[in-house]
């Protein structure tokens, strides 16, 4: 159904698109009535897989008619910013309806983690299946702050994991016997793949492929193959990076952003060398979220852009590359009214949004004809 006037004026814009021709988008309501809804993924027959940061995972149909919650999660820890978060299919998944899905997991002293794990969808999509923990962040840490969470599956069939630092333990970002602030890369069975940058070292945890990140939150991989993130900086300093096996991405030595309420971070600095610079950073900060390439034909002139979440301004950045470089930013649905969690392009072409609200939407944007 498409969004109701009175309660969404104006949000039927002609969006002006940077080197292309204006865009008439039109976002439509999927679904509705969705706790903080975290992440979607796209099942074969048309419906949509969505978790709900509270713990809960449920099938809705193409006419968006929520389904049940699935039985079979693990133990969740949900609260702030913890919970059921990123979902994603099996690149074989018509065949073996296996997905990956991460979460904050629950430890001892209200001590927590971000673990990854795998299941299959039951064929009546009510349950997952032969639950297994494929990866468990160590160590866990009494905190309800940046888990990180985005799963993205290489073509190579392993698995990337992006891994927060869990805010007041920024330090750790840079130390390579910890999981915290880093990017982790797996089987799919959970083994180490032999080629990780750090194999053989015993100063580092083999899993580890990049470090020195703080809040991850989008993942995904570019039309080239190429894998992409952003995450939060503090105040100031959000960032998209494009990492790199055994690459330091500088947090918190180095950053953009400063103290929340002022005053610099370590010693202030911007540069460092043997650490990365972001491809693009944002100060002030828009507290960026899930992102997407479009590849589709669906936007005229928008083929090749990368689209990410912003939740402070509750609007979609759509961010023009040339040559591994931004070259352009432009703001989308600035009147959307909702903080965006996710987006997705879908098999349709079609991108969709998550709104991350205790009645949170699946929206579907779609140009005029």
């Amino acid at each position: 159904m498409r969004l109701n006037p009175i309660a969404y004026p104006a949000l039927a814009l002609s969006l002006l698109a940077t080197a292309a021709p204006a865009l008439e988008i039109e976002p439509e309501v999927v679904a509705q009535g969705l706790q903080n809804p975290w992440a979607v993924a796209f099942l074969p027959d048309g419906s949509f897989l969505v978790t709900e940061r509270p713990g809960r995972m449920r099938v809705i149909d193409s006419k968006g008619a929520l389904g049940q919650p699935l039985s079979g999660l693990p133990a969740i820890a949900a609260g702030g910013q913890g919970g059921l978060l990123d979902v994603v299919l099996d690149s074989d998944f018509a065949q073996n309806r296996t997905l990956y899905f991460c979460y904050s997991e629950p430890g001892n002293n209200a001590s927590n983690s971000t673990a990854l794990a795998k299941a299959r969808l039951s064929s009546d999509q009510r349950q997952l299946e032969d639950l297994q923990v494929l990866f468990s962040q160590k160590p866990k840490k009494a905190s309800q702050l940046h888990f990180g969470c985005r799963i993205v599956e290489r073509p190579d069939g392993s698995l990337l994991l992006t891994l927060g630092e869990r805010s007041h333990f920024k330090e750790e970002a840079q130390n390579l016997q910890s999981h915290l602030g880093k990017i982790v890369r797996i089987g799919k069975d959970g083994s180490v793949p032999k080629d990780n940058p750090f194999v053989g070292r015993r100063d580092a945890l083999p899993e580890i492929w990049s470090y020195g990140h703080r809040s991850p939150q989008g993942a995904a991989l570019a039309p080239d193959g190429t894998f992409w993130m952003n995450e939060h900086g503090p105040q100031g300093g959000d960032e998209i990076n494009r990492p790199e096996p055994g690459k330091n991405y500088g947090w918190p030595v180095i950053t953009y952003g400063e103290n929340y309420g002022g005053g610099r971070i370590g010693a202030g600095i911007t540069h460092q060398k043997g650490m990365e610079q972001p491809v693009h950073q944002w100060t002030p900060s828009i507290a960026v979220s899930g992102m997407a390439f479009i590849t589709s034909d669906r936007y005229p002139g928008w083929k090749g852009n990368m689209v990410v979440g912003a939740l402070k301004p509750q609007r979609l950045e759509r961010i023009t590359l040339a040559a591994g470089k931004v070259t352009g930013v432009e703001p989308l649905l600035p009147q959307l009214g909702q903080r965006v969690r996710d987006v997705r392009q879908g098999p349709d072409g079609w991108l969709y949004v998550l709104t991350d609200r205790s009645n949170g939407q699946l929206l579907r944007l779609k140009t005029q004809p």
